[in-house]
């Protein structure tokens, strides 16, 4: 029995990649969130201080773009499932995980260092997560349109 090169996975397997991964960042983003709770409940000043509003955005932009993210990703998996001869592209795949990976990181590595109010360097990852983002979820909705 031959196995499947990692650059030609069919879409039961990409699919399969997809879910795991969302579970998996879903797991972490929420484990976030339970910091930031944790940071703002016992009043650490380097996240809730009033001149450390763009850094508590940043992370709270962090954990719900990777919760979200990650769920987008589980639904993509259980799309290819669930939907008669829908399949999830390579590329679609790919540029699911990785916008699920620069978005929130973006906004998690803008959120470290700031810089009068503004965001660090890391902020830069968001549109490129984004334009990934879009691409996927534009690729997903006309390939279901043109299912038949």
């Amino acid at each position: 029995m031959s196995h499947p090169s990692k650059h030609a996975l069919p879409g039961a397997q990409l699919a399969d990649r997809n879910l795991r991964f969302g579970w998996w960042s879903l797991l972490v983003f929420l484990s976030l969130g339970a910091v930031l709770e944790a940071l703002h409940g016992f009043k650490i000043g380097w996240y809730i201080d009033v001149g450390n509003d763009t850094r508590r955005l940043m992370f709270t932009l962090a954990h719900a773009h990777g919760t979200l993210l990650a769920l987008v990703n589980i639904v993509a998996g259980l799309s290819v499932r669930i939907v008669e001869r829908f399949t999830l592209r390579s590329s679609v795949s790919f540029a699911l995980i990785w916008a699920a990976i620069l978005l929130p990181a973006g906004f998690f590595l803008g959120g470290i260092v700031i810089y009068d109010g503004d965001p660090g360097l890391g902020v830069w990852l968001v549109p490129v997560g984004a334009a990934l983002l879009f691409y996927s979820i534009a690729r997903i909705a006309f390939d279901l349109s043109r299912r038949k």
